[in-house]
């Protein structure tokens, strides 16, 4: 009798996960339905793949910057985690801009950005690099100091 009651919880429990796989709403995309877009023409792109960093709830972003394209220190009012997916994505911490200080994060890299952490990072080299955040929302970035202070120039991956 225990082992027909065993039995049954796991085919019902398989019956209301088989049931919920068939309920949810799916989405795919192809990597030629992802359109980057720079809000200033030039320079890192964006695209939101899911949810929406300006409302509450999960998101995903892909950012793409083109070879030598950094951003400046600033930081995220919420934690996000970031995974290279192309290229070799150079990070740095701190409000100073300074890229002997970058370290190479290749494809297949993680990170975790802390709230309040005060990062930059950017594509050094030759190649585009292309990495992809999962934070929650609703997300707000603060620049720190000035764009023109950098120092240094960024390494090449080896």
């Amino acid at each position: 009798m225990l082992g027909a009651a065993l039995a049954l919880a796991v085919v019902s429990k398989g019956t209301l996960v088989s049931l919920a796989a068939q309920q949810a709403d799916f989405q795919q995309l192809d990597p030629e339905e992802v359109h980057f877009k720079s809000p200033f023409g030039a320079g890192p792109e964006s695209v939101v793949i899911f949810g929406d960093p300006s409302k509450p709830g999960l998101y995903v972003v892909r950012n793409r910057f083109p070879p030598g394209v950094h951003s400046f220190p600033h930081f995220h009012t919420k934690d996000r985690h970031v995974t290279v997916i192309k290229g070799v994505w150079w990070a740095g911490t701190g409000p100073e801009l300074d890229f002997n200080k970058a370290r190479p994060l290749k494809a297949g890299a993680y990170m975790f950005h802390p709230a309040g952490g005060v990062h930059w990072d950017g594509a050094g080299g030759n190649e585009e690099t292309i990495v992809q955040i999962i934070g929650e929302g609703p997300v707000e970035t603060t620049q720190i100091g000035t764009p023109a202070t950098t120092k240094g120039y960024w390494p090449k991956a080896e």
